[in-house]
């Protein structure tokens, strides 16, 4: 089932090549790289991926994995600005299965392989890992300020923007590291390029899976209670990989997906109408349009001992709808069921991101 409710894709998805390395636990790249066109025609891009372990702010105890796939130039393997950052919050923990297709689609670098092939070789992919787990349970403290122990949020407070700061310090950190890795293997310093005649302000879209949708409801609540300052990205005349502000991160967001989200509690969608009828209005006074994509499977949607999971994605999907049909076009909305002919189970929750459409 697809239903699409006045969209407007941002996103172009051209395929303009395929040099997608993925490391096992080090960074790496290859010597024998393949170049890859860029947006200007020119062969000028390759690609370096890795699992990387960074603090969150310089000194923290707080570290988290992050796998990453970025744009590179072949000539110095200096980081290259890419067109899009794809930002992935994954989810809890699923360990001993002995289930190969979980196994492999519970890998953060296999995951930051698939979003890298469904958005193009221009984006950047950041597949985060929370740093602290009760068990199986992620805990996004960092992000959300009122989570209980299984990481379960007690409320969306826009107030302090955690998620926001957090999540530019955090690919701060990243950026960093993979800057040190590369150097140390060059003789020259390593700076940054312009991907040829791109957009030189890359655009932000966000995934959060499972558990991982809590911190996205966090920044889309963020968003909403935020000011627009058009002048944040014409002000800044060097090309920057990523955000480096949480004003520039939450005005670069053009899409936000929901990848089978779900909790033991409630919380997994947000639906209070007032976030909702902010984020309309403020998407209504800035250039760049929204883009909601709901992507959901019977495991979530359809769990009888659940039911507030699906009737939360109701309310959303009905609150959005309203404010899509006011926006003139600007922000839109898509809610897509996977796998809805099949009995729910543990394995199409971690198909669907290997499913997941967003065309």
């Amino acid at each position: 089932m697809v239903e699409c409710v006045g969209l407007n894709p941002s996103v172009e998805q051209e395929k303009v090549g395929l040099c997608l390395l993925i490391g096992s636990t080090s960074n790496r790249i290859d010597p024998n790289l393949t170049e890859i066109a860029s947006c200007s025609g020119q062969a000028v891009m390759a690609r370096w991926s890795g699992l990387l372990k960074v603090p969150l702010f310089p000194g923290s105890r707080s570290h988290y994995k992050v796998a990453a796939s970025l744009c590179i130039s072949p000539s110095s393997q200096n980081p290259i600005v890419p067109s899009m950052n794809a930002i992935f919050f994954n989810g809890d923990r699923v360990r001993g299965t002995g289930n190969p297709v979980i196994e492999k689609l519970s890998d953060l670098e296999t995951i930051a392989e698939i979003i890298v092939s469904k958005l193009g070789e221009n984006c950047n992919a950041w597949v985060i890992e929370a740093s602290k787990f009760n068990g199986p349970f992620a805990v996004y403290k960092d992000f959300i300020p009122s989570v209980n122990q299984w990481g379960e949020p007690e409320s969306y407070d826009p107030s302090g923007n955690s998620a926001s700061t957090s999540t530019v310090s955090l690919l701060s950190s990243c950026l960093k590291e993979v800057k040190n890795t590369v150097s140390s293997r060059n003789d020259e310093p390593c700076g940054s390029e312009a991907l040829g005649s791109c957009l030189s302000h890359p655009k932000t879209i966000l995934f959060g899976f499972s558990k991982g949708g809590t911190v996205i409801n966090q920044l889309v609540t963020e968003l909403a209670f935020s000011e627009v300052k058009t002048n944040i990205v014409s002000s800044q005349h060097e090309p920057n990989i990523i955000p480096t502000s949480k004003e520039s991160l939450l005005n670069s967001i053009t899409e936000i997906h929901y990848v089978d989200v779900g909790l033991n509690s409630t919380g997994a969608y947000i639906t209070d109408q007032d976030v909702i009828e902010r984020i309309s209005n403020r998407i209504s006074e800035r250039p760049l349009g929204l883009r909601f994509v709901l992507h959901g499977t019977p495991r979530q949607w359809r769990d009888s001992m659940r039911a507030w999971v699906g009737k939360e994605k109701d309310t959303m999907v009905n609150l959005l709808d309203v404010e899509s049909h006011k926006s003139g076009g600007k922000l839109s909305l898509c809610e897509r069921l996977y796998f809805g002919d099949k009995p729910a189970n543990m394995q199409m929750h971690f198909e669907v991101i290997e499913h997941m459409d967003i065309s």
